[in-house]
């Protein structure tokens, strides 16, 4: 928890962003939490009611070391019922509208399969 905290205060620009279009049931009232502690993991973003992560990656996931562990990280909380929605530093930053999309379908499409 206190490791969570740590990132939270340690954001980058691109983190940050997301967080404001995420925080406060912005995005189609849904309740987001920041650096969440799962597992043996801290997500980056979590919503509980769509078991959904979002995960903003700077350039160290770059480095194929880096990617093995996110790639395993990723097996594990899919196995955990978890989807895993990535994006790059540079993907939120230059198309932020593009990215928040994404994830707006994901999140109706959900809601679609659910009420089936």
């Amino acid at each position: 928890t206190q490791f969570a905290r740590r990132l939270r205060r340690k954001s980058t620009l691109a983190e940050k962003v997301m967080w404001i279009l995420l925080r406060d049931r912005e995005l189609a009232g849904f309740k987001f939490r920041r650096q969440h502690p799962y597992s043996i993991y801290i997500l980056d973003f979590y919503c509980h009611s769509h078991r959904l992560v979002i995960d903003v990656d700077g350039s160290i996931h770059e480095l194929n070391d880096v990617k093995e562990n996110d790639s395993l990280r990723q097996d594990l909380l899919e196995k955990d019922g978890l989807t895993v929605i990535r994006f790059e530093n540079k993907q939120v930053e230059k198309s932020l509208e593009k990215e928040i999309e994404h994830i707006e379908d994901f999140i109706i499409k959900r809601n679609d399969e659910e009420e089936r």
